[in-house]
């Protein structure tokens, strides 16, 4: 059994692995890269392995860095199918034609305005591209045994990350957690306790920071102070949000502040397509929801609608947000401001310092959401250098990621060491970090920083 790292490798993107078993070749996860150039060129590279060599690939979830490489991948001569829970499944037939049409239109406009070092700028995929991939998706449940070959069989553990997202279980002992989720976070089910594994490969985003400490304020209370000064300024409060999973967290938060008289109830515009799009999957997946997803239901509530919410999903609607200047909330895509409407609403509002922009996930190295969290004052947007006059802020407790706490409660579930624990999706502090955490809080683990392209026999 071969298995060989073809990305998220002191990284938090380009989730890739290959998993050899000498009668099947599988791949887990076909993300893209974000943030530094160095990482988004590779995206435009040869890929380090023939798509046509692949049997199949498993998803972890639907995160674009899990699953945004997928198109170009089926471009370039992978056919094999591709599993996923039904709600990833869901979730990947809205998010990767959004991610090629947001290619599209990113080539279009650097065309028209002459804003490119190629004599023509093209999309890395396609509609076409999204449309060949979605084409390939086949839905497993959780639970349910996939037997690849007669050496290779998996199946799909809830993984308490976003909608959908699961661990990829093999059953000779190899465990892909993905993206490792919260404990006591609202709308879905815990991470599942898992007690047994031969090899590990594990996420550490936040292997080297915790999202709240027992003296400071929850992500909800920040929130709420954020949206109470703004407010008091005649500003907006700005939220840069995964189209997946975040906004129906921050809208469901809305919604208790609102209801608990701790904040005005102001006008929150949902803008993003895809964002809208998710809400309605998320109201759909109801296997996916926790118990007291369950019980507000049962009580005829809507956990994911604030009183004064519109979901924007059209240009027009879009724009139209911009005529108005009283107070709001503008949860809008994407969370690290790569691209999306997100940053034409940074265009119109981050030099009017009574506005503020919140971030409220992990911002990769190299991107606008990194440069902006970091105290940037001027940030370039197509091209264009805009002061940064807005109020910045930064809550981390909204993140869907464990902390690195929350990663040993989880870990403490095993019942004795795997062989050998790869920490993947991490930066190289992180990683290093959460390697330095297992090794003096579990007695008897092996951890390993895996390098990009780095094969291991297991």
């Amino acid at each position: 059994m071969k298995l060989t790292f073809l990305g998220a490798t002191q990284t938090v993107t380009g989730s890739k692995f290959l998993l050899d078993s000498g009668d099947h070749r599988v791949l887990i996860d076909c993300g893209l890269f974000q943030g530094m150039k160095e990482l988004r060129l590779r995206n435009w590279e040869d890929p380090p392995v023939d798509p046509r060599s692949i049997d199949s690939a498993v998803l972890t979830h639907a995160h674009i860095d899990h699953t945004g490489y997928l198109p170009r991948f089926v471009a370039q001569g992978f056919k094999g199918p591709v599993r996923a829970t039904p709600a990833t499944v869901d979730l990947a037939r809205i998010l990767l034609p959004d991610a090629a049409h947001l290619q599209e239109e990113e080539a279009r406009f650097r065309n028209k305005h002459q804003r490119t070092k190629h004599k023509i700028a093209l999309p890395l995929y396609t509609l076409e591209d999204a449309d060949a991939a979605l084409k390939l998706l086949r839905p497993v449940k959780y639970g349910e045994t996939v037997q690849l070959s007669p050496s290779l069989s998996f199946d799909l553990v809830p993984a308490g990350h976003i909608l959908g997202s699961s661990f990829v279980r093999f059953h000779n002992g190899i465990l892909f957690t993905g993206d490792l989720g919260r404990y006591n976070q609202p709308i879905i089910f815990d991470p599942t306790r898992i007690e047994a594994a031969e090899y590990l490969i594990l996420e550490s985003t936040y292997g080297n920071r915790l999202h709240t400490d027992k003296n400071s304020k929850n992500g909800k209370e920040q929130l709420r102070d954020v949206i109470l000064a703004t407010a008091k300024r005649g500003g907006t409060v700005l939220i840069p949000s995964f189209a997946i999973g975040r906004a129906q967290e921050i809208l469901y938060t809305l919604r208790e502040l609102e209801v608990e008289n701790q904040i005005p109830v102001l006008p929150v515009y949902i803008d993003s397509p895809m964002a809208v799009d998710a809400f309605e999957l998320f109201q759909a997946h109801k296997e996916e929801h926790d118990f007291e997803m369950k019980r507000l239901e049962r009580a005829g509530t809507n956990p994911l609608q604030s009183q004064r919410v519109t979901f924007a999903r059209t240009v027009e609607e879009s724009k139209a947000i911009n005529d108005h200047r009283f107070p709001s909330i503008i949860i809008s895509a994407n969370g690290m401001a790569t691209g999306g409407r997100i940053l034409h609403h940074l265009i119109n509002r981050i030099t009017d310092e009574r506005n503020s922009v919140v971030f409220v996930g992990f911002q990769a190295a190299g991107t606008r959401g990194r440069l902006l969290s970091e105290g940037a004052r001027h940030i370039r947007i197509f091209g264009v250098d805009y002061p940064v006059r807005a109020a910045i802020h930064i809550i981390d407790s909204f993140s869907a990621h464990a902390d690195y706490v929350e990663m040993l409660q989880w870990l403490k579930g095993f019942k004795r060491p795997p062989r050998k624990t790869f920490l993947v999706h991490g930066e190289p502090k992180a990683a290093q970090a959460m390697k330095e955490h297992i090794l003096a809080e579990l007695k008897g683990w092996n951890v390993e920083i895996p390098a990009y392209l780095q094969s291991y026999e297991l």
